[in-house]
């Protein structure tokens, strides 16, 4: 068995051709579709978080409202730039976006990727310390919220307060018990995915990572997941880590399935920069013919390491295409692999 989700970038695009022409569009069809894939029991609704830029942004009213229509599947973030973030307000929003799920919250985050515009952060008020990289204040502001999702008491209580308060240090409200353990750290490299395993944070592992040692996408992806799992048991958590992966799948079942994704059939891993210093590796996306699709996920290594697998959806193609594409993989696919 496997948890099986999706995650959607947000796009919106004003053109003709597009079934997603604004950010309004976007966050009411990201809401639309969490109600149809719970509907058709899939087990997460994902959104992936990029500033300046024509997709979502600020995640929290979309995950609340996505927590409020639905009862029963993940909402979660794949990933939130933690170079943007404020952890201290952002533990105020992520506790009460996971009280209003009922505890359903699986908070993805990172020190980034590349972005839209130069050092975006700065505009936010951020900017590093002293000796630090922008990647190191994105980990720091990590640390920091990671201890106060703990719900201990860290400030001291006004003299003079407006409002009674209870005895002690003050914490950050609202908090909900819990949270700290569904927080993923996506990770693009070994050394990453180490170090977010000894602070006890789950591993999301996307469709692209630091390309390490030549080898093919999901092998790569499949030795990135042992070192993790080796760096948490030698850390000595209580709990068992998750570890999600993202994929691109495509069940070709009718014309439409064809049109879009047939050429995907012929899909293969590709090599590049995402920076002046890092050479990166993506992985291909899948499609076929059901039992030719699962043939081929069968033989993907880091995808049978994981617990969660994402399906990264073409959002501006509309909520029942979507859906459609979600339905095919669970209904056609998924059991035949022994995920369902």
């Amino acid at each position: 068995m496997k948890n099986i989700g999706f995650l959607s970038f947000g796009h919106w695009t004003d053109h003709p051709e597009s079934g997603t022409r604004s950010a309004s569009d976007a966050l009411v069809q990201a809401i639309d579709l969490a109600v149809a894939a719970e509907e058709l029991g899939a087990d997460g609704a994902y959104f992936r978080v990029h500033h300046f830029a024509q997709q979502y942004a600020s995640p929290f009213p979309l995950l609340a409202a996505v927590g409020a229509r639905t009862s029963r599947i993940e909402i979660g973030t794949g990933v939130i730039d933690m170079r943007y973030e404020n952890p201290l307000y952002m533990a105020e929003d992520a506790g009460a976006a996971d009280l209003i799920s009922g505890g359903r919250l699986q908070l993805g985050i990172s020190r980034g990727s590349p972005e839209q515009v130069i050092d975006g952060w700065r505009h936010f008020g951020y900017s590093p310390a002293d000796g630090e990289s922008d990647a190191d204040m994105g980990r720091r502001h990590t640390e920091r919220l990671l201890e106060v999702l703990k719900g201990e008491g860290f400030a001291a209580p006004s003299p003079r307060p407006m409002f009674p308060n209870p005895p002690g240090l003050l914490r950050i409200e609202p908090h909900s018990a819990g949270l700290r353990g569904r927080i993923w750290w996506g990770s693009g490299s070994n050394a990453t995915a180490v170090w977010a395993a000894k602070l006890g944070m789950n591993l999301q592992s996307s469709t692209l990572k630091d390309d390490e040692s030549g080898k093919p996408f999901h092998i790569q992806q499949a030795e990135q997941i042992e070192l993790y799992r080796q760096a948490w048991k030698e850390a000595g958590h209580e709990r068992e880590p998750r570890v999600s992966v993202s994929r691109s799948i495509f069940a070709l079942t009718d014309e439409r399935d064809w049109h879009y994704f047939g050429r995907d059939r012929r899909s293969s891993d590709q090599i590049g920069n995402i920076d002046e210093k890092t050479r990166a590796i993506f992985g291909r996306s899948y499609a076929g013919a059901p039992d030719e699709l699962a043939a081929k996920l069968a033989e993907d290594e880091a995808i049978a390491a994981s617990d969660t697998l994402l399906l990264t959806v073409p959002n501006q193609l509309g909520v029942d295409y979507n859906a459609h594409v979600i339905e095919s993989v669970l209904k056609h696919v998924a059991p035949q692999l022994g995920w369902r």
